[in-house]
């Protein structure tokens, strides 16, 4: 495994964030620094070893230091991981979410005007 293959490791995670995950930025190692925080944590752990090892590979002395086994791993975590998100999937999560509290905040707001009204004998 050279520094070539390394780099399109990194670049074809960096890929699938991007297109799964929207995350901005240019490199795995920027989108994980603005959306890591959206991985679970063996996925982004691995990530960042992933990042840690596209950067050695960048210096032939620090590539004699990289453990490929331990990138091949880290590069099937994050591919394992990333294949099984639906983007559209998220964004139904989050609307729903979104209208679930606009409704119970909406109930709240219901009940409490209500309570209002029959303490002030109005009914």
């Amino acid at each position: 495994m050279g520094a070539a293959s390394i780099q399109q490791m990194a670049d074809r995670v960096a890929q699938l964030m991007e297109e799964r995950l929207r995350l901005p930025g240019k490199g795995l190692a920027e989108k994980l620094r603005k959306g890591g925080r959206r991985l679970p944590k063996k996925v982004r752990l691995a990530a960042e070893a992933l990042a840690q090892a596209e950067m050695m590979a960048q210096n032939p002395r620090l590539m004699m230091q990289v453990d490929h086994p331990t990138v091949a791993e880290a590069y099937d975590i994050c591919l394992a991981h990333l294949n099984r998100v639906n983007p559209w999937e998220n964004r139904k999560t989050t609307a729903l979410g979104i209208l679930a509290s606009i409704a119970f905040s909406l109930l709240a707001v219901a009940v409490l005007v209500a309570a209002v009204i029959y303490w002030r004998g109005l009914v």
